[in-house]
C-alpha cells in the first residue's frame, strides 16, 4: 500500500522535478541567474503539532454531532499527551477495559440515537429556554413557584413558547430567537420591578404611552438594584451569552418559513383572545380583577396579565348605547339644578383649584407620632371653619398616575368604567371633550391651566386646549422660580395663581386650575438645602420623614394663599386636594406600625390607601360642612353647587347620582342605605365561578352611557 502511494506521488511531481524551475525558484550569483533544483516535498512528513486551543476553537455550534467529533479530536490529542490515561489500544486490565468499552459503546449509541431523532432533541432543547426566561422574569418581583397559580404558569409558558418559535421561524436561527426572548424578558422584568417600586402598581400596556412622562421624572428616583435584581440580571446575561452555542438552523428559504410564521402568529392571537374571555378566566382560575393590579400580576404572572390587559386598551360601548339615547338622557337633566344658583353672571365667583401632587394625610392609615404636626392648617379646617367644606376624597389611583385624578375632576367621568392604570389623557382624549373648563368658559369665565413642569407630561399641552383651557402656563412661564429639592416649590406655584388673578380681565371671573409638582416622589435621595423638619417617632423611615416635611411646607403655603384671597374684594372660592397618596416606600412603615402588611392588605385596608383630604373654602358665605366624604368625579359638581354657580345637565345628573352612589371610583362603589357595590370586596361571579352578576341600578347604567357619549362620541348639541 505504501509503495502504491509512492508511485502516485512520483507521477504527480515528476514534471516539476525534472523540468526547469520558474522565476520564483532562481537565485543570482553576481549578475547572472542560476537555476536551482527544487527539492521534493516530504513524502511522509509529520504534521505540525497543534495547541489544544486550536483543536477545540471550532466548537461553535451546539450540535451533538459536532460534540462527538470534538470529543474524538480531544481524545487523540490527550492520547499524545498522556498515553497512560488515554491508551491507544484497549487496556488489558479488565476493569479499565470494561469501562473503556462501556464509555465507547455509550457514545456510539447516543450518537446513533441522536442521528435518528435529531429533530426531536433540538425541539426539546429549544423549548427549555423559554420556560427558563419566564421564571427568571418573575423572580425580579417574587417567587413564581410559590405564588403564580398552576394554570396561569402554564399559560405564561405557552405565551413564551409561541413567541420563541415565531422568532425562530422569522430569523431561521435558534440563537437569535432565544436571545431576543431573553432580552425582552429581562427588560420587561426590570421595567415592571421599578414601576412596582416607584408606583406600587405593575407595568400595564397603556404605560407604553407614558414613556415620555416617566423619563422626565426618572432622575428623582433611586434605581439602585437589590441583590436579587443583580443576581437575576447576571443569570439573564449569562444565558444570553450561552445562546452562542445553541446554533441549529432552519435551512429553508424565508418564503417557506413564512407559512409556520403566520400560523404561529395566528395561534398567538387566538390564545391571547382566549385569555381575555371571562368564561375562560373563570374556568382556569385566572384572577380577573383590575382594581388590584399588583395582586393580579402576582398570581397570574406578568405575561398573562399583560395579555389580559390588552383587552382594555380600547373601550367597548355599554350595552344599549346609542348617541340619540345619550342625548335624550342628558336633556332630561337640563335645568334641574336647585334655586340657590346665582342668576346674575356678573356675580359669579372666581374659582381657584389646586390639585397638589401627592398631598395626603397618612394618619388615615392608622396612628403614628411625629415631632410636630405636619399639616396644622388643614387639620384646623377639618375641625370646622366658617365658609369651609372638608372631608376625604376617594381617588382611583395610588402612588402615581396623577392624570387620572385630574381627568376625573375636570370631566366628571370615573375611572371605574375604564381600565385601572389607563391614562385617558394619552389614550382617549384626541378631540374636543366636554369638561368643567369648557362649561365655565361657555358661561363667561376666563380659563387658566397651570403646571410648573414640562407641558409634555401626560400630554397636558395637547389635552388642556381640548378640555377648554385658553391660557396655559408651564415651567418656562413661571417667574421668580424657587425650588424645593429638584422641583418648583408650591410657594412659587401659588404665587403664579395670585399673579394670574391680579392680571385677569377686569369684571370677568377666572377659573384657575393649578397642578403642583413640589411633593413628587421619590423620597429617598438627599438634597442640598432641604432638611427633614418632620420626623416620625420610632418608625425609622427617612422616606416618610422627607414626605411629611414636604407636606408641612405645602400646608404653610396653602395657609398663605387662603389668607391672600380672604382679603380680596371679588368673590373667590378655593378648592384644594391631593391627587393620590405616596407609594409603598413611604406608607409601608405606617401600615406596619398599625399591624398591616402593604403586600397583603384586606379589602377594608386597601380602601384607606385611596383617600386624601380636600378643602373647599370661600371668602363669602357658603354652607359649612365637615367629614363630607366623596369621590373625585363628584367634586367639581359639588364645588359649583357650593359656590352657587348653576350646573349643566351632566353635572346635575352627577349630583342626582351622588344621592344613590355617594362614592364611585376604580376601587370602590358605595351605595346608600348600607348597600355597597364595593369593587374591593364584591368578588361576585368571576371569583366564585358563578355566572350571575350583580345588576347595576338604572342610574349607574345611565352613567356608563353618558360617560361613553361625552368621552368617545361627543358632538356639540
Amino acid at each position: 500500500m505504501k509503495s502504491i502511494t509512492v508511485i502516485k506521488y512520483c507521477l504527480f511531481v515528476r514534471r516539476r522535478h525534472v523540468g526547469m524551475a520558474d522565476d520564483a525558484d532562481s537565485k543570482s550569483v553576481g549578475r547572472k541567474p542560476v537555476w536551482v533544483q527544487v527539492p521534493l516535498p516530504a513524502l511522509f512528513a509529520k504534521p505540525r503539532k497543534s495547541k489544544i486551543f486550536s483543536k477545540i476553537k471550532g466548537l461553535r455550534g451546539f450540535s451533538l454531532l459536532t460534540i462527538f467529533q470534538k470529543i474524538k479530536e480531544i481524545r487523540v490529542l490527550l492520547r499524545k499527551i498522556c498515553p497512560k490515561i488515554v491508551p491507544k489500544k484497549v487496556p488489558k486490565n479488565l476493569p479499565y477495559r470494561l469501562l473503556y468499552q462501556i464509555v465507547n459503546r455509550s457514545i456510539m449509541m447516543i450518537k446513533k440515537i441522536y442521528k435518528k431523532y435529531e429533530i426531536i432533541f433540538n425541539v426539546v432543547l429549544f423549548s427549555i429556554f423559554p420556560i427558563a426566561a419566564f421564571y427568571l422574569m418573575e423572580f425580579y418581583e417574587h417567587n413564581p413557584f410559590e405564588e403564580v397559580r398552576f394554570m396561569a404558569g402554564f399559560f405564561n409558558i405557552i405565551l413564551f413558547e409561541l413567541i420563541a418559535w415565531i422568532l425562530y421561524f422569522v430569523t431561521g436561527r435558534a440563537k437569535w430567537a432565544l436571545r431576543a426572548v431573553f432580552i425582552v424578558a429581562m427588560v420587561f422584568g426590570l421595567i415592571n420591578h421599578y414601576v412596582m417600586l416607584f408606583r406600587s402598581t405593575p407595568f400595564v400596556p397603556w404605560d407604553i404611552f407614558s414613556i415620555g412622562t416617566a423619563t422626565s421624572v426618572a432622575s428623582n428616583y433611586d434605581f439602585a438594584p437589590t441583590a436579587g435584581v443583580v443576581v437575576v440580571t447576571v443569570i439573564f446575561i449569562a444565558l444570553i451569552m450561552l445562546m452562542h452555542f445553541v446554533d441549529f438552523r432552519i435551512k429553508w428559504k424565508f418564503r417557506f418559513r413564512l407559512i409556520p410564521t403566520v400560523l404561529g402568529i395566528l395561534a398567538l392571537c387566538l390564545f391571547v383572545n382566549a385569555l381575555q374571555d371571562e368564561d375562560f378566566q373563570t374556568d382556569n382560575y385566572l384572577y380577573p380583577f383590575l382594581f388590584t393590579p399588583a395582586y393580579m400580576t402576582k398570581v397570574n404572572g406578568m405575561a398573562v396579565t399583560f395579555a389580559m390587559d390588552l383587552k382594555f386598551v380600547a373601550v367597548d360601548k355599554p350595552d344599549g348605547y346609542s348617541r340619540q339615547k345619550a342625548k335624550e338622557l342628558l336633556d332630561s337633566y337640563a335645568g334641574t339644578d336647585d334655586n340657590t344658583a346665582i342668576t346674575d353672571k356678573s356675580d359669579y365667583p372666581n374659582i381657584v383649584v389646586v390639585m397638589d401632587e401627592a398631598f395626603s394625610d397618612l394618619s388615615v392609615l392608622g396612628d403614628f407620632d411625629t415631632n410636630i404636626d405636619y399639616m396644622p392648617f388643614v387639620h384646623s379646617l377639618e375641625k370646622g371653619n366658617e365658609n369651609t367644606i372638608t372631608g376625604y376624597l376617594n381617588t382611583s389611583v395610588c402612588g402615581g398616575n396623577t392624570a387620572d385624578t385630574e381627568f376625573e375632576f375636570l370631566t366628571g367621568n370615573t375611572m371605574a368604567f375604564l381600565p385601572v392604570g389607563s391614562i385617558p389623557y394619552q389614550q382617549y382624549i384626541k378631540s374636543k371633550t366636554p369638561s368643567l373648563a369648557s362649561y365655565l368658559k361657555s358661561i363667561g369665565y376666563a380659563t387658566y391651566a397651570q403646571h410648573p413642569y414640562y407641558g409634555s407630561g401626560w400630554n397636558r399641552d395637547t389635552v388642556y386646549p381640548l378640555l377648554g383651557f385658553d391660557n396655559l402656563s408651564f415651567m418656562q412661564d413661571y417667574s421668580n422660580q424657587r425650588f424645593v429639592r429638584e422641583y418648583i416649590s408650591d410657594e412659587t406655584s401659588f404665587d403664579k395663581i395670585i399673579e394670574t388673578y391680579e392680571n385677569k380681565p377686569d369684571g370677568q371671573p377666572a377659573f384657575i386650575f393649578n397642578v403642583t409638582m413640589q411633593n413628587h416622589g421619590g423620597y429617598t435621595n438627599t438634597y442640598y438645602g432641604f432638611d427633614n423638619t418632620v420626623t416620625a417617632d420610632k418608625l425609622n423611615n427617612s422616606a416618610l420623614d422627607q414626605y411629611l416635611s414636604l407636606i408641612k411646607l405645602t400646608d404653610e403655603d396653602l395657609k398663605n394663599l387662603i389668607e391672600y384671597f380672604s382679603n380680596v374684594d371679588e368673590k373667590t372660592i378655593v378648592v384644594f386636594f391631593g391627587d393620590h397618596q405616596p407609594n409603598d416606600t413611604v406608607a409601608s412603615s405606617v401600615l406596619a406600625a398599625n399591624g398591616m402588611d402593604y403586600n397583603n392588605l384586606s379589602n377594608e385596608e386597601l380602601k384607606l390607601r385611596y383617600q386624601v383630604p380636600y378643602v373647599i373654602w370661600a371668602n363669602y358665605d357658603i354652607d359649612e360642612a365637615t367629614g363630607k366624604d366623596t369621590s373625585v368625579n363628584y367634586l367639581a359638581a359639588n364645588v359649583l353647587k357650593a359656590a352657587g354657580v348653576p350646573t349643566n345637565d351632566y353635572q346635575s345628573f352627577l349630583l342626582k347620582l351622588q344621592e344613590e352612589y355617594p362614592i364611585i371610583s376604580a376601587v370602590r362603589t358605595d351605595k346608600t342605605a348600607d348597600k355597597t357595590l364595593d369593587k374591593a370586596s364584591n368578588k361576585s361571579d368571576k371569583a366564585t365561578g358563578s355566572k350571575k352578576k350583580q345588576a347595576d341600578s338604572d342610574m349607574l347604567n345611565d352613567y356608563k352611557l353618558l360617560q361613553y357619549y361625552r368621552l368617545f362620541d361627543w358632538e356639540d348639541k
